[in-house]
């Protein structure tokens, strides 16, 4: 079973920058597709960016050009970068993990809020 747990939330002003960390616990991290998504108040869930065992990553158009994902195999840890953030950014933000073989996220993490100010 997948565990994921996020942390680096918080409340910024509109072009500040924060880092948000998810630790990946439970099974082989290599063999899974880690993203990253977003809920804000009445919207539905979106995918913000999604990064491969291999490195190749995916943002959305909202955020490309300023957020920025990784991946740490020795510490089985993701990243997102955020610069640049605008108010439109606030929202939780969540963890999320898929076997490479499969085209569904399964594994969650319980969210942290990110919240810019203009």
């Amino acid at each position: 079973q997948v565990q994921l747990v996020e942390s680096g939330g918080g409340l910024v002003q509109a072009g500040d920058s924060l880092r948000l960390s998810c630790v990946f616990y439970g099974q082989t991290f290599s063999l899974y597709v880690m993203g990253w998504f977003r809920q804000a108040p009445g919207k539905e869930r979106e995918l913000v960016a999604e990064i491969t065992s291999g490195g190749s990553t995916y943002e959305a158009d909202s955020v490309k050009g300023r957020f920025i994902l990784s991946r740490d195999h020795a510490k089985n840890m993701v990243y997102l970068q955020m610069n640049s953030l605008k108010p439109e950014d606030t929202a939780i933000y969540y963890c999320a993990a898929k076997h490479r073989s499969t085209s569904i996220y399964e594994y969650w993490g319980q969210g942290t809020q990110v919240t810019v100010s203009s």
